[in-house]
């Protein structure tokens, strides 16, 4: 016989929980990391960067507004936090792979980094979703959305370099980040006032590709 809380959950329809606003939030998160794999398939990599660090964006704007929430359920928090962390790898194992992949022209050379980055992503999300945090501000490894950040800054001297330099340097890095994101080391959560640093962050960089990618044509 299923217990009440199974039956109860089965009596609210999925697209329900869609509609719940840090859910929301989530969902916009996926739609900019599915642009930022189509842009990068194309090769358009500045409008890729755009995405992908909106992609962040929505991943810390939905926890705020999940904590804000104070009516918001048990049921609805579980859930949100499965979505959450089902959208993480794509946003930030998937894309970051394709970038990789793309920039690299699809050379079988780079399959190895982007399977790393896919492997170390599902296998962090795994251990945060059993272990969570070490306390209530500090992460075992590097946080997967820090790389996007660190890639989106990076990839701004991209233009300084030839393309087969900078594909080596962005192959590097990107272990290099995967490595961090699995030490067993201690880093902090951004949380309160780095929200607005990174909103800041955010609509800089998303002027500067634009410009970029104004003044390529």
């Amino acid at each position: 016989m299923k217990d009440s809380s199974y039956q109860q959950s089965h009596q609210t329809g999925m697209l329900t929980f869609a509609g719940d606003l840090p859910n929301i939030c989530s969902l916009a998160g996926l739609l900019c990391a599915l642009l930022a794999i189509y842009y990068a398939v194309l090769g358009n990599f500045p409008v890729a960067i755009i995405g992908m660090i909106w992609s962040v964006f929505f991943d810390w704007g939905d926890g705020i507004i999940a904590r804000r929430m104070k009516r918001r359920t048990d049921e609805y928090r579980a859930f949100g936090a499965q979505l959450d962390s089902l959208i993480d790898i794509v946003s930030f194992g998937i894309c970051p792979a394709v970038l990789l992949l793309s920039y690299g022209e699809f050379s079988p050379w780079f399959l190895p980094g982007a399977f790393v980055i896919l492997a170390v992503s599902a296998i962090r999300l795994s251990y945060f979703n059993v272990f969570g945090l070490i306390d209530d501000s500090t992460y075992m490894g590097l946080a997967l959305d820090n790389n996007v950040i660190i890639l989106a800054f990076v990839f701004l001297f991209e233009g300084i370099f030839s393309r087969t330099i900078f594909s080596v340097m962005l192959y590097a890095m990107c272990i290099c980040l995967a490595v961090l994101n699995v030490a067993p080391i201690r880093t902090p959560k951004f949380t309160g006032r780095w929200f607005y640093i990174l909103t800041v962050y955010t609509l800089v960089l998303t002027v500067i590709y634009g410009w970029i990618l104004w003044s390529g044509f």
